[in-house]
């Protein structure tokens, strides 16, 4: 069962750093907080991703790629919580996001 995102949902890197949308849905929210959809960007606070040199190379945003089929928010698909994508760093493609706590009530495909 897929539950639609919001700003409340807790989604991380694969390397334990928070993901947080820079903007939601105005219009929609579900237990006061905002939906996110594909057009929200999610950036990435936290990220402890380290290579073999100095510097340390951090997972910054996250590019979703499968948003929900049926359901629009403001004209755009809906984020869910088995919805995919990949964290961006200054290495590329970093890894997948984790959606570990989302909403409960509010369902979609």
């Amino acid at each position: 069962m897929s539950f639609l995102l919001h700003q409340g949902a807790q989604v991380m890197c694969t390397h334990g750093g928070q993901a947080n949308p820079t903007m939601t849905s105005l219009r929609v929210k579900f237990g006061g907080q905002g939906a996110t959809t594909l057009a929200h960007t999610y950036t990435i606070a936290g990220c402890p991703f380290t290579t073999p040199e100095p510097a340390p190379k951090p997972c910054t945003t996250v590019q979703w790629t499968t948003p929900a089929t049926r359901v629009l928010i403001e004209s755009q698909p809906a984020l869910l919580s088995t919805s995919s994508g990949t964290t961006i760093g200054p290495l590329g493609t970093q890894g997948t996001p984790q959606v570990v706590m989302q909403q409960t009530r509010v369902r979609g495909q």
